[in-house]
């Protein structure tokens, strides 16, 4: 589908989380349907995906990309950190698979009205759901010298982070993506400026979108709504999703819960996963060469005890 990035890791993806043919899935961002097109694929007749994504534009890529497959698939508008709910809503207890992968769409970046990039004029927006009422404007316009240089060091793990929130301070109101780079460039220099606009731009759209919080919420819900033997595969694009994840299935697939003191003992539990990747799966050399994307991919897989 045209503006939609390639899916990273496609034969990867099938390999972790399909496990039957005649199964229900759950793609969680479904984006422009590439990744779901291949599940769909592989699935037989009575196999069913439903597939969430907080962006219109996606649902409607999506849709037309998927058609062939008719009523096997079902696409929801809708944060998957709320997969649940929404499931249950349509009748769907427990799934065999749920993929998510993490990050912006080329379409989205693509986009100047999304605000996503910062090309000059784009606008300050970067809300994967426009139906949401905070967006980039309001963050720079609005917010403390210091909840912004928090929000840059810790979701942009941007080192001038002080220097910069108090350069965007200084210079409100800021109309547009270009004039945010602007800031950042006056505060770095050139020789940086690129990583810099890119964890800053990072640290605001989490902001924006509560990307964190909604990967966390989902990570829990989880395993209760995988079957036995059911998986569950992310993909993550930066350290701060990679870390999140990987705690996650740690602590979901410990049998304890160990003590915070020596005379305390740990705390017996039975897990509810089997981490199935020791370390993240990357992408190969070859694919990395055809899609830039794919070089900082994380790919960590896990199944339902």
């Amino acid at each position: 589908m045209a503006g939609f990035h390639e899916p990273v890791l496609r034969e990867e993806v099938l390999r972790f989380l399909v496990t039957g043919k005649n199964l229900a899935y759950v793609d969680g961002t479904v984006g422009g349907g590439g990744h779901a097109e291949s599940i769909c694929a592989a699935l037989g007749e009575g196999g069913r995906l439903i597939g969430f994504d907080r962006d219109g534009d996606a649902i409607r890529a999506a849709g037309e990309r998927l058609s062939r497959f008719g009523t096997a698939v079902t696409l929801v508008r809708g944060n998957f950190a709320d997969m649940a709910r929404e499931l249950r809503a349509r009748g769907v207890n427990t799934v065999a698979g749920i993929l998510l992968d993490l990050g912006i769409s080329s379409h989205q970046i693509d986009a100047p009205e999304r605000g996503f990039s910062f090309r000059p004029g784009a606008a300050l927006d970067m809300r994967m759901d426009t139906r949401l009422s905070l967006n980039a404007r309001d963050v720079v316009n609005a917010y403390s010298e210091e909840r912004l240089e928090g929000i840059l060091r810790e979701y942009g793990e941007e080192r001038a982070a002080r220097r910069i929130a108090r350069g965007i301070v200084r210079a409100r109101p800021l109309a547009t993506a270009g004039d945010l780079a602007g800031i950042v460039r006056a505060c770095v220099g050139t020789r940086f400026l690129t990583k810099s606009l890119a964890r800053v731009f990072q640290g605001i759209r989490i902001e924006v979108n509560g990307e964190l919080d909604s990967l966390r919420r989902a990570l829990a819900g989880m395993p209760d709504l995988l079957e036995r033997g059911g998986r569950c595969v992310v993909i993550s694009y930066h350290s701060l999703e990679d870390r999140i994840v990987k705690e996650c299935f740690r602590a979901e697939a410990a049998d304890r819960i160990v003590s915070a003191h020596r005379l305390v003992p740990d705390q017996q539990r039975s897990p509810r996963l089997t981490i199935l990747t020791r370390k993240p799966v990357g992408a190969s050399e070859e694919e990395c060469a055809r899609n830039t994307r794919a070089r900082s991919a994380k790919l960590r897989a896990a199944e339902r005890v």
